[in-house]
């Protein structure tokens, strides 16, 4: 029984560890450095103005490359089975929170909050209605099912029947309906993540102070190393391992200057 408590312990600080760092991913995106624009996408706002017996509506979204950035370092904590799903990272802070009346309704809301929003009623959200006078052909989709249409169809996959089902709406409609659900999803993780941090402080968790502090984004893609550098012909057998001496056949590159075709390599102390 012990045992089989310590490994549920560690089962739940795993995924809350693995959400942690998924999580400060997806806060450093520069979209969420705009926090209140960033609310305000995730709930789809828009701008109607009626100008005599018509209506006029208008999104200003951000490109779709900076959403199709942000799109990647969400979609983890949206799959149930991912180590770093954001459910299972509600759920660990629900077992270590399990004492804690106002702790547990606080995770029962989130929880129904995110299905609403990822796993949507088939009345909720909106609906899009296209017609070909033409033709008279017509379809319709959910705006849940045009941002997923999105998501699988265009960005991360090229899943041909949510193409097929979405194509009718066009490009720009599937992209209009990914927005917010992104970026409620940012919104929701990164809240998620400072109640964590909340937690950690307070000493209610105890998770490795390094999934808290180390480092998730590059600052700078300029690479600069100072080492030893060595080279050798092509095919010539490199060092067993980072720490052992080189064989045979290397030279340092301060005794010969290398050719273009030459291979090499760099032992670097630590």
């Amino acid at each position: 029984m012990a045992a089989s408590l310590r490994e549920m312990e560690q089962r739940h600080r795993s995924s809350l560890e693995a959400f942690v760092l998924r999580a400060r991913r997806v806060e450093e995106h520069s979209l969420a450095a705009d926090w209140k624009g960033l609310v305000a996408l995730g709930a789809g706002s828009m701008k109607v103005t009626v100008i005599g017996e018509q209506a006029v509506l208008r999104q200003e979204l951000p490109s779709e490359e900076l959403v199709e950035s942000a799109t990647a370092r969400v979609r983890p904590l949206l799959l149930e089975e991912d180590p770093c799903a954001y459910l299972k990272a509600l759920a660990a802070v629900g077992y270590f929170c399990r004492d804690l009346p106002r702790e547990t309704s606080e995770v029962k809301a989130k929880r129904a909050e995110w299905r609403a929003r990822t796993k949507p009623a088939p009345d909720s959200g909106y609906t899009v209605m296209v017609g070909n006078t033409t033709t008279g052909q017509t379809a319709s989709l959910t705006d849940h099912d045009l941002a997923w249409a999105w998501i699988y169809g265009d960005v991360v996959h090229h899943d041909p029947d949510k193409r097929r089902a979405a194509d009718p709406f066009g490009l720009a409609e599937r992209f209009r309906a990914a927005v917010p659900l992104i970026t409620w999803a940012m919104v929701a993780a990164i809240e998620l993540l400072n109640h964590i941090r909340a937690l950690q402080h307070d000493g209610i968790l105890d998770l490795s102070p390094d999934v808290l502090d180390q480092e998730v984004v590059l600052r700078s893609t300029t690479w600069e190393h100072t080492g030893q550098a060595h080279t050798a012909p092509p095919g010539t057998p490199a060092p067993e391992h980072a720490l052992s001496p080189f064989p045979r056949g290397w030279t340092s590159v301060q005794e010969a200057k290398p050719t273009r075709s030459s291979s090499s390599t760099a032992s670097v102390p630590k």
